[in-house]
């Protein structure tokens, strides 16, 4: 859905859930200044049996002079309902009759949406859906400082102070805004009422530790999510715990915050696994977060997190490829099926010695500028350099242009001055060689694999994935996703 197609209607209101958090306001505020521009006179309202009444929020209405409205009594049928970071239908959002209704969330989808929706459930902000549509549309966000510091403090409070960004367009978002550094500051420092101080306190007592695998599992009241943050960071900070698992309960959603301090525990996989098929998490490596729906739930959330960390732990083999030779009983023999990807020459967007930040869908690649390095992108967007020896040595590299879409186009970015460019626009097409061999088969448990250069980070495989090792290198082995494995290599006869 673009934001220009609901311009054809006159009478709209705009409604966030009830109490309202930061991004719910952040996102409404966004819109009802896009209606506004486009010469409408939008109506931005909340419902419910609350008023807001936290202080951080007291002052981003204040200081920012967001115009929402509580009306809990509210009896009026407008000819357009758009729910901002809630779902027309769900408990958190006092149903409004309306002619039309349109739906712009980030949440896991929960009820039938109408055909005017735009839900994103990978993203960690609806503030960030608000200002990707917006881009979209062309709107100046940039023009307005006010507006850059709203859907950032969205962001910045929906991901726990940015830890829990999954999603690159996030990040995208989270560069691109120019915001009032001082006035968040002060939110967030007013983000904690007393309250919730003696919650924190509370739920330091009511806790899980399983030692052999150096977890702890923290029960709170429900409480804003930051909080929950607050109390796994702390708890991350004794001896002897290496992973925690913060959580609150509620009628309306189980919220949970993930850290870690190992490296063979990554935290926003950890979230993942908790929310599968009941919510959504993700996150960082070390920091992570999620939602889990209630309705989802046949017993109580705390036996569902504590059942799901027992298969967590028990699921994965943890192995590094510097010390492993695979048994290659079943395995058989693959060779690599010539294959176009993109390739690009960092030296042609940057001067040699520059450090790069490289964005994709994976993650963030940090790497120096020299004169071999290369980037090459495969067939789902994935990014990583390539020295041009190596390069050369697999691929034929043309000049013509790489011609490819993908759900997030990658990009680079100069570290010290923060120019980015999207990389398909300097990326020429390039055709593997073949030959290479591989010996593979199918996992049927999970494995989390450390390949020999890089033992600080490791690849994730699930049963159906593949994993692999070079005919020629029985130590370089790496794990192959199911979805491309016959798009990569064919079986040797």
């Amino acid at each position: 859905m673009r934001l220009s197609e609901l311009l054809v209607f006159d009478d709209i209101v705009i409604q966030c859930h009830d109490n309202p958090d930061a991004d719910a306001l952040a996102s409404g505020y966004a819109l009802y200044l896009f209606f506004k521009r486009a010469g409408k006179e939008p109506y931005f309202m909340y419902r419910g049996f609350n008023k807001i009444g936290k202080s951080n929020l007291m002052i981003m209405l204040s200081e920012m002079e967001i115009p929402v409205h509580y009306e809990p009594d509210f009896d009026r049928v407008p000819e357009l309902l758009i729910t901002v970071d809630c779902q027309y239908g769900q408990r958190n959002v006092t149903k409004t009759e309306a002619k039309n209704v349109a739906i712009i969330d980030h949440h896991q989808v929960t009820v039938e949406l109408p055909k005017l929706s735009e839900v994103r459930s990978n993203i960690g902000s609806c503030a960030t859906v608000v200002w990707d549509l917006m881009r979209e549309e062309g709107f100046p966000i940039n023009a307005d400082k006010v507006l850059m510091t709203a859907l950032y403090y969205g962001l910045y409070s929906d991901t726990n102070k940015l830890s829990e960004m999954a999603h690159p367009l996030d990040r995208d978002m989270s560069d691109s805004l120019m915001f009032n550094e001082a006035l968040i500051k002060q939110m967030s420092n007013s983000n904690i009422s007393l309250g919730e101080l003696l919650i924190t306190g509370r739920a330091f007592l009511s806790n899980e530790y399983i030692d052999k695998d150096r977890c702890m599992v923290v029960e709170a009241e429900a409480c804003d999510p930051c909080i929950l943050g607050v109390i796994s960071d702390f708890v991350l900070e004794t001896d002897k715990v290496d992973v925690c698992v913060a959580f609150y309960s509620s009628p309306l959603e189980v919220k949970f915050s993930v850290r870690s301090c190992s490296k063979e525990v990554h935290a926003n996989e950890l979230a993942a696994f908790l929310a599968e098929g009941l919510g959504g998490g993700g996150g960082h490596l070390y920091k992570a977060g999620g939602t889990i729906r209630p309705e989802k739930l046949s017993e109580p959330a705390k036996d569902v997190i504590m059942k799901r960390l027992h298969e967590y732990y028990e699921a994965y083999t943890i192995m590094y490829a510097k010390d492993t030779v695979l048994d290659r009983t079943g395995m058989k023999l693959y060779e690599k099926v010539p294959q176009q990807v993109g390739v690009v020459r960092l030296r042609d967007i940057f001067p040699e010695f520059t450090r790069v930040d490289i964005r994709t869908l994976e993650g963030d690649i940090s790497t120096q500028v020299e004169s071999d390095t290369f980037l090459m992108i495969g067939i789902e967007g994935e990014v990583y350099p390539i020295k041009e020896e190596k390069l050369r040595r697999s691929y034929e590299v043309s000049d013509k242009p790489y011609e490819h879409t993908f759900e997030y186009a990658p990009s680079v970015k100069n570290a010290v001055t923060g120019d980015r460019f999207e990389v398909c626009k300097f990326a020429k097409a390039a055709v593997g060689k073949g030959g290479a061999r591989i010996w593979a088969k199918p996992l049927t448990n999970y494995v989390k694999l450390f390949t020999a250069w890089d033992e600080e980070k490791y690849y994730a495989g699930v049963p159906g994935d593949y994993i692999a090792c070079r005919e020629d290198d029985e130590h370089d082995i790496y794990i192959i996703r199911s979805t491309l494995f016959d798009q990569l290599y064919f079986e040797v006869k």
